[in-house]
């Protein structure tokens, strides 16, 4: 293999450790190190000097440990074989990460598991080409951002697990509110990543969270949004969940009106026989108040309250008042005859009589005068 006569690397931006294929070097080979980079001379394994922006030439003058390793005669041109690598030292700001899988986190205002997916971008830059090269690059060709993110994704990725988790406890939030805290966290995991990344010769300049979302088709996540979006709209409304269950009970009950004075009745014998009447009564009557709100009302015959027409019982006092208590009938057969009636259309019985004394017109089974009080015979 030809000996190098000049080194140099124009370095992509996606990668930060570059080995130059040949290791055939000489002590006249000229090195270049473009700006934002350093390039490392690798000896036996051993690294024998780290070089910044510059224009070299790989002599014992500038390399004084080399003269150790190989045998340079003075004055000479000497072949010796070593490796040389070119390291990245630009800012890189733009690198992505995420989760590959669902983090399953319990939300700790609802109690539920909601799977979680994390999505953002760090900043990072070799702050010490020697330790990263030893560390972390051993002998690939090349390391690059894909690289990179591939070795630290167990770590950043529990990372970001503990934070939110920790985050959601201590704030006692919603997962479905935890957006509203991305500066923090990602403030927060910027410091702890720094200090782990530090072994390996990288600086963490910055950790963002640009999105925390939950899968809409999870079935979890689509009870929890249905809950809150129904809270909502009885927040708006004025009502909450137990009136809420009642008006659904009403509803059904409204459908069936033929049942609902069974079912009032069913109810009040139910409340006494416990010893909860007037509970019951209330919470029936109450129901009975909402139910009506849009049909004719009449009143008990025996307590007096205002109730629905088509109810047969009154939900208050539980009399029956189908059964009209004015009405009149034939003393003899029994057949409903209108006020004012005269003779029974039943059997004919004269149903008017006069008083003896003032004349006042009375019911035919009326035995004392409604006006006088004389004696009808």
């Amino acid at each position: 293999m030809a000996i190098v006569d000049v080194l140099k690397f124009n370095s992509d931006a996606s990668i930060f450790a570059w080995k130059y294929p040949n290791t055939e070097l000489s002590t006249w080979t000229q090195l270049i190190v473009n700006e934002s980079q350093e390039a490392v001379l690798v000896k036996n394994g051993q690294i024998t000097d780290v070089f910044g922006p510059g224009h070299y030439k790989l002599t014992t003058d500038n390399i004084p440990i080399l003269q150790k390793l190989i045998n340079i005669p003075f004055g000479g041109k000497s072949p010796f074989s070593a490796e040389v690598w070119f390291i990245n030292k630009a800012f890189a700001l733009d690198i992505k990460w995420g989760t590959t899988t669902p983090i399953q986190v319990q939300d700790p205002k609802y109690g539920v598991f909601v799977p979680l997916r994390a999505f953002g971008q760090f900043g990072l830059q070799i702050e010490d080409s020697r330790r990263f090269l030893i560390k972390l690059v051993g002998t690939m060709p090349f390391f690059n951002t894909k690289t990179l993110t591939e070795y630290f994704k167990g770590l950043y990725i529990t990372r970001v697990k503990d934070r939110l988790s920790s985050c959601l406890v201590s704030s006692k939030i919603s997962i479905l509110e935890i957006n509203s805290h991305l500066d923090e966290i990602s403030s927060a995991l910027s410091e702890q990543l720094q200090q782990e990344f530090a072994e390996f010769g990288i600086k963490v300049h910055s950790f963002y969270i640009n999105d925390i979302n939950v899968p809409e088709n999870d079935p979890a996540v689509k009870r929890l949004k249905a809950a809150l979006a129904k809270r909502a709209e009885m927040d708006i409304l004025g009502y909450n969940y137990q009136q809420e269950r009642t008006f659904d009970t009403l509803n059904t009950a409204a459908g069936n009106q033929g049942t609902a004075g069974g079912v009032m009745g069913a109810g009040m014998g139910v409340g006494l026989g416990f010893g909860i009447g007037g509970t019951v009564g209330n919470a029936i009557g109450s129901m009975d108040a909402v139910m009506t709100t849009k049909e004719a009302m009449k009143e008990c015959p025996s307590c007096h309250s205002k109730i629905g027409e088509s109810l047969k019982f009154c939900p208050h006092c539980g009399a029956n008042t189908h059964e009209e208590k004015n009405e009149l009938k034939c003393s003899d057969c029994g057949t409903i005859i209108a006020p004012g009636t005269k003779f029974c259309p039943g059997c004919g019985k004269p149903l008017l009589k006069k008083c003896n004394n003032c004349g006042t017109e009375l019911n035919g089974d009326t035995k004392f005068c409604s006006n006088c009080g004389t004696k009808v015979e």
